[in-house]
């Protein structure tokens, strides 16, 4: 495996094997292994002749008051993970690398932002500008044929196909299944902030997901009463949610009856650790 510090390096490594036709996978990745990120690497193995995984902590998707300084970091144990799983170029730059003396874009995608995460009251749009910036950045770097992206963030991924299909950037996104540890936590890098207590209050955001399935299972589609299952699980485990809301799964507009997809989507905070969660409900259009 060849780890990578600069975009001319990381170029040179991939130079020979794009003239030779192989396609590219890429997993962009913020480092902190963990299974979600695993299983990313893994079906861009099986789909890609060359896998390029992305580390690197992007400081422009972090507001002032969030963890960029104590976010989880492990490079040693991510680059011994990456060779195990395979991949063939892991792409590590500084933040220098990334962004140079002078740099001053911003790549900014309208229209999926304003809501959920990029509400003000959370972590606002200038979170989602830092991504898609990123972003834009690492697809023209690596040059991939596909880009591999996890449904825990459902937001992101939608506003990543909106990026690609609106700039007619020449990528296959593909998104992958949330994992989850066998309690139904789903993987993140911040649950490693968790204290065993802490942990087991994260459990209720994935018990309200599965409540609110159960409430549409029964027959019942409506916001309200949809809400009011998975609300009444936060409340069973002391979780005050930062939002818990019912939307669109294609556009994130407000939804007032489950007919065909809608994504529920909730965040909240445990202890020091912001957790996201969210599921795909589906009811008969």
């Amino acid at each position: 495996m060849k780890v990578a510090r600069s975009v001319a390096e990381l170029r040179q490594a991939l130079a020979p094997e794009r003239r030779a036709g192989r396609t590219i996978g890429l997993v962009p990745t913020m480092g902190a292994f963990h299974g979600g990120h695993l299983s990313l690497i893994r079906r861009a193995r099986a789909d890609c002749d060359i896998v390029v995984v992305s580390l690197f902590v992007n400081p422009s998707q972090f507001g002032p008051d969030e963890d960029l300084a104590g976010y989880p970091r492990d490079e040693r144990r991510d680059i011994e993970l990456a060779e195990t799983e395979g991949v063939d170029v892991l792409f590590a730059p500084p933040v220098e690398e990334v962004y140079p003396p002078g740099f001053d874009a911003t790549v900014a995608v309208g229209g999926l932002t304003e809501t959920l995460e990029g509400d003000e009251a959370h972590r606002g749009r200038a979170h989602f500008a830092g991504v898609t910036t990123v972003v834009t950045k690492l697809f023209n770097m690596v040059g991939p044929d596909v880009a591999y992206f996890g449904q825990k963030d459902a937001q992101q991924a939608l506003v990543i196909r909106k990026l690609v299909r609106d700039l007619d950037m020449p990528v296959r996104i593909e998104v992958c299944p949330t994992i989850r540890d066998a309690d139904g936590l789903a993987l993140s890098s911040r649950n490693a902030y968790l204290s065993r207590e802490e942990r087991e209050r994260a459990l209720g955001l994935s018990r309200a997901l599965r409540a609110a399935e159960a409430t549409l299972s029964s027959g019942v589609r409506d916001r309200d009463s949809v809400l009011a299952a998975a609300r009444a699980e936060l409340e069973r485990a002391g979780l005050d949610p930062e939002y818990l809301e019912l939307r669109s799964a294609g556009d994130l507009s407000p939804v007032e009856r489950v007919n065909g997809s809608a994504l529920l989507a909730v965040a909240a905070r445990v202890g020091k650790a912001r957790l996201i969660d969210n599921t795909i409900l589906k009811g008969d259009p």
